[in-house]
């Protein structure tokens, strides 16, 4: 039986990550990067395309779980009929070439007896590996590919499957250490796992300690901020959108994608918010990753690139794998890397601007700032696939002229500063005729709304972040009819939005079936009242999207409000950074104050 995409715990040492169930099985695990193939795939296949289960052999009568404070250390407390145990799960972060997984069963009372399965499968699950027994420990040898279980416990193999039943008493502590290894490679020393845990716990909660975030949300805010450092890559500074693939947008549906790679929208947004939470140096990492990636040719920029800043991201599909809850197909790669998203200059001049503000230039990002702004000065005007990656035809989004509107207000703004100050009027110059635009082509007056695109008479939750942005007020007339038109279009919850209507006539994204409420868009609709004047409603809504996180605080990409559970990949950045980035406007944080700079 499938777990839900909301009874997933994350686990993650900053390289890849693992998500754990409720009934202590991970069923997802990638190495050693996060776009890595799979060896537990099970989330979407079966357990016969891997996962490793630790959990008491009875059903239990009651299930707690909760991450240690200010860690991603979990502890999954189950209550049987026989007693009491805690699956402690910890991924602790390295700087060698493996990962590993240090799980530690504890008894708490009476005599619990336990169960354990491993099936390792290789290439999203598709590889069974050699279990063999080598001084002790468990191996499974597959290719380039060399796992090793450590613990006191022996396992029968058989076919690839290594299980166990094992009795725990009270205070009685069981450890397993799984560790990956590239195959060849000389095997690391064993590690305790109880230090590997302690190490770990210890790391994180340093990590946390250097939040400046001090307002009424604070738990919240620090679980999202943990969140979107698990999905940092530590070695390069890159992020990765979600820890999955093809977590479905629709149960059974076939709008699932891979987001494990390092989209620079997402990206942008997240650092900036990072930097106010009282992390340069993640912000700061993830531009120095950025001008690598841009290298010397920064007019060839992509919307979003592996990890390492890799471009080639072929999209493929895992035939072999049914999909979560049959939602085919799996995919791997993402054709989005070959799309024209206009926005993402946008987006990409605000956290320059953030930055630089804070930190001064980079060496070498001054002639990048240049360069991308002549490439925009003939782009902004042809149409794009937009915020939301539309597989139809391209068009003329909102959105995307907006942001390319916000790149030119930023450039004006450190015309000084980059020792470019001739070319203010040129830039000035594009804002404005890009302002006036927008506001002849994209305010439909006979809806008295901002629409999605140039004539296109539908309506799109992106509009909500132009206040945000500053390219209108939000007390402006048009912003806060569009507002009241977008909560009454596309809502579909208790203040939970869709981005558009999906199979509305007209619509854009050339996809059947449908989708859940986005969730990042319903924070924007939080940030859109309280810019507006409206915080008791703004209030109201944040604090009703934040008990759509799971029980250990992590949200996916949508929620499903009919079947009433998360949906999408998981955890998402794009939702966390949103949560984060309402927080810090309702707890009055001067820079999201979207104070618009434009003339009228």
């Amino acid at each position: 039986m499938h777990a839900e995409i909301g009874d997933y715990a994350l686990l993650g040492d900053t390289r890849t990550a693992a998500l754990v169930s409720r009934a202590g099985s991970i069923d997802w695990l990638c190495a050693p990067r996060f776009d890595s193939p799979a060896f537990f795939a099970a989330i979407v296949g079966g357990e016969e395309h891997g996962r490793w289960l630790l959990t008491p052999m009875a059903a239990p009568v009651a299930v707690r779980r909760f991450y240690r404070a200010d860690t991603l250390v979990l502890e999954t407390e189950y209550e049987c009929g026989e007693g009491a145990v805690t699956v402690v799960d910890a991924m602790p972060l390295q700087d060698g070439p493996g990962s590993t997984v240090a799980r530690l069963v504890i008894g708490r009372g009476g005599r619990v007896r336990m169960r354990m399965e491993l099936i390792p499968r290789f290439g999203y699950g598709l590889h069974q590996p050699r279990l063999s027994w080598a001084a002790g420990d468990l191996q499974a040898v597959c290719g380039p590919d060399t796992l090793r279980l450590s613990s006191p416990i022996l396992a029968d193999l058989h076919e690839g499957t290594a299980r166990a039943t094992f009795t725990v008493t009270a205070r009685e502590r069981v450890p397993f250490v799984l560790t990956w290894v590239p195959s060849g490679y000389p095997e690391p020393p064993r590690e305790n796992a109880e230090d590997l845990v302690a190490g770990c716990e210890r790391a994180w909660q340093a990590w946390a300690q250097r939040c400046t975030y001090q307002g009424e949300w604070r738990p919240a805010v620090i679980r999202s901020l943990l969140t979107l450092k698990a999905l940092i890559y530590g070695p390069t500074g890159g992020m990765v959108a979600a820890a999955t693939t093809s977590l479905p947008e629709q149960i059974g549906g076939s709008r699932n994608w891979d987001y494990r790679y390092c989209w620079l929208r997402d990206a942008a947004l997240t650092f900036t918010v990072l930097h106010d939470s009282g992390y340069p140096q993640e912000a700061l990492a993830w531009r120095d990753w950025l001008l690598r990636t841009l290298a010397g040719a920064p007019e060839e920029l992509q919307i979003v690139y592996g990890a390492a800043g890799e471009r080639h991201l072929p999209e493929w599909e895992a035939g072999w794998l049914p999909g979560h809850h049959g939602s085919a197909p799996v995919r791997v790669g993402n054709a989005a890397a070959g799309q024209f998203q206009l926005d993402v200059y946008g987006e990409l001049a605000e956290a320059h601007y953030a930055l630089v503000v804070r930190n001064g230039f980079a060496a070498g990002q001054q002639d990048v700032i240049r360069r991308v702004l002549a490439m925009l000065e003939r782009a902004w005007r042809e149409p794009d696939e937009g915020i939301w990656e539309i597989r139809g035809p391209r068009r003329h989004f909102t959105y995307s002229k907006v942001m390319a509107w916000a790149a030119f207000d930023r450039a004006v703004k450190l015309a000084d500063r980059t020792g470019m100050a001739g070319l203010r009027q040129r830039w000035r110059a594009l804002r404005d005729e890009i302002h006036a635009e927008v506001c002849r082509q994209s305010f439909d007056r006979a809806r008295n709304s901002f629409v999605q695109s140039y004539g296109s008479g539908q309506l799109d939750a992106s509009l909500l972040r132009l206040p945000a942005v500053g390219f209108l007020p939000a007390t402006d007339p048009r912003i806060t009819a569009t507002i009241a038109a977008i909560r009454d279009e596309l809502a579909v919850g208790d203040g939970l939005l869709l981005r558009y209507s999906p199979g509305a006539q007209g619509s854009v994204d050339g996809l059947a079936g449908g989708e859940g409420a986005f969730l990042a868009c319903s924070f924007w609709l939080a940030d859109a009242l309280a810019l507006s004047g409206q915080r008791a409603q703004a209030r109201d809504l944040f604090e009703r999207l934040l008990t759509l996180c799971n029980d250990v605080g992590l949200l996916a990409e949508e929620y499903d409000p009919h079947r009433r559970q998360l949906i999408g990949n998981f955890p998402q950045a794009l939702s966390h950074l949103a949560l984060v980035n309402t927080a810090l406007l309702l707890s009055g944080h001067p820079d999201r104050q979207g104070t618009a700079v434009a003339p009228q």
